[in-house]
């Protein structure tokens, strides 16, 4: 006897559908065949599914079985195929209605007992089951509420594999789960944290500004306590929330590893901060089963490199085509897979490896030679991806201790969320919604500077040698710059003020 169910599986963070085909045949020797490129998790569900389906009361006479999964030139991968292959042979078996199975996906993991366990992916194989116009979706109950966030498409929750045939067979009512609707509201979450918390470094708090409203790299430079991870750690607070289409794409990479919280869509905007001894596959993704790296994790939020030249400058130099790209492309015999990476990128750095070099008050230990093998460890290009460069000075007794009154983190949101929609309104016949990534072509017709300001400009290029990439995003922070004062062209003010953003680049030369 033949039967079919449907699965799906995933190939980086999208899914594909899976046609699991049974056939069933009377034979003195009973074995079990499973074809379609199967990875080992995949051939081991044989022992999994026929206990699963003996020990949840029914009957499964062993003969031999072939099971097929296609399309067969793809690797199978992981344990989701373990509930439609138990469904498929039910089916062919003739002890369970077919009347739902061609109209539903499949997918969850059991154990000996019968009972559905978690899977990782199950969003993109919802927004799949959406897109191919499948009505329902079956997965394990803790799964249910993840995949419900996807309208259009029934989501149907289970604890076991009787109760799953129990509704195919019509003796079980069961109703969807029900739909949460996504609401682009901010979202706190438990890394955020206030501005207002932050004493003295105003011109670090302007940078940071101007860096979350243009979607900027920014560099901070400064000896050890002066407050550069403390600044860092609330660039989020002051990001606009994640849109729906930004949550989806986020929501569904983090689905993939398994780090979607409670089961919804994420709608506060990621901030990743890996350790300096992260590995390259850590950073920019791939390994035996390739899964997404820290760059892929901070899709759409925050990439905080903290102590920036103690990574390996392997794993640096890796970062230049993200940055570049917004996306990862993990190349393997088989397959080239393709992960976004669309990130604002917030690193800081000691000025040499003591920290002290250039204090007022405290004397560096540093040789020259350390110093200078300090610095280099970051190289030229690299450097050039920040649009900012900024030096973090330590507070003095009054800033630390004054009365002073910091700006909380929600009015500088609602002034960064004000230039942000300026952009979108100005690239709105774009695929870009940010001046960080204008191209030449929109640099030209966006980026248009009075008499002075060209002056300026070109001094800068004359005394600090700025590359031409270097030149662009000078013009691109000044746009940023010009919206915060809603000037439609770029004055000499603010080519001054992006210009002194790039002149810590001569300094760490």
């Amino acid at each position: 006897m033949y039967a079919q169910a449907f699965s799906a599986g995933l190939r980086g963070i999208e899914a594909h559908l899976i046609h699991v085909e049974v056939d069933i045949r009377r034979s003195q020797l009973p074995k079990w065949y499973t074809v379609g490129l199967p990875e080992s998790a995949v051939r081991e569900s044989k022992e999994r599914v026929m206990a699963a389906i003996t020990n949840s009361g029914f009957e499964f006479l062993f003969r031999r079985v072939t099971i097929n999964l296609a399309p067969a030139d793809m690797k199978k991968e992981g344990t989701a195929h373990d509930l439609p292959i138990a469904i498929a042979l039910m089916s062919a078996s003739e002890t369970l209605s077919s009347r739902y199975i061609k109209d539903t996906i499949f997918v969850g993991e059991l154990s000996l007992t019968g009972q559905l366990r978690p899977i990782k992916g199950v969003l993109p194989i919802a927004v799949l089951a959406k897109e191919l116009g499948v009505q329902n979706l079956v997965v394990p109950i803790e799964n249910a509420l993840e995949a419900a966030v996807v309208a259009d498409v029934d989501v149907y929750g289970f604890e076991c594999f009787s109760e799953v045939v129990s509704f195919l067979n019509g003796s079980v009512k069961c109703e969807p789960v029900d739909k949460k609707p996504f609401q682009e509201r901010r979202a706190l979450s438990s890394h955020e944290k206030c501005f207002s918390e932050v004493y003295g470094q105003h011109q670090g708090k302007r940078a940071i500004e101007i860096a979350a409203a243009g979607g900027h790299n920014i560099l901070l430079c400064g000896p050890p306590g002066a407050g550069k991870t403390m600044l860092a750690s609330r660039v989020p607070s002051i990001l606009p929330p994640l849109s729906f289409d930004e949550s989806l794409v986020t929501s569904k990479i983090y689905s993939v590893v398994g780090l979607l919280k409670n089961h919804e869509l994420m709608r506060a905007r990621p901030f990743r901060s890996p350790h300096h001894s992260i590995s390259y596959p850590g950073l920019i993704g791939g390994g035996g089963t390739p899964r997404p790296g820290e760059v892929s994790l901070a899709h759409n939020g925050v990439l905080f490199l903290d102590e920036l030249p103690e990574f390996s400058r392997h794993v640096l130099e890796l970062l230049r085509q993200p940055l570049e790209s917004h996306e990862v492309t993990i190349a393997r015999a088989q397959a080239s897979l393709t992960y976004p990476a669309h990130f604002m990128l917030v690193a800081s750095s000691n000025p040499c490896p003591c920290g002290y070099q250039g204090h007022p008050k405290i004397m560096c230990l540093c040789s020259p030679q350390q110093s200078q093998r300090y610095q280099t460890k970051l190289s030229g290009p690299l450097l050039d991806r920040f649009d900012l460069r900024i030096d973090i000075p330590t507070l003095n007794y009054d800033e630390f201790r004054g009365n002073q009154v910091s700006e909380e983190s929600s009015i500088i949101a609602k002034r960064v969320e004000k230039i942000r929609k300026i952009q979108l309104t100005r690239f709105s016949s774009t695929n870009i919604s940010l001046n960080s990534q204008m191209t030449t072509k929109l640099i030209e017709r966006h980026c248009v500077l009075d008499d002075a300001g060209e002056k300026i400009l070109k001094s800068a290029m004359d005394k600090f040698h700025l590359s031409a990439r270097g030149v662009s995003r000078i013009l691109r922070v000044s746009r940023t710059i010009a919206d915060m004062d809603n000037a439609q062209k770029i004055k000499m003010d603010h080519v001054l003020e992006a210009v002194q953003y790039r002149a810590i680049e001569s300094k760490s030369r």
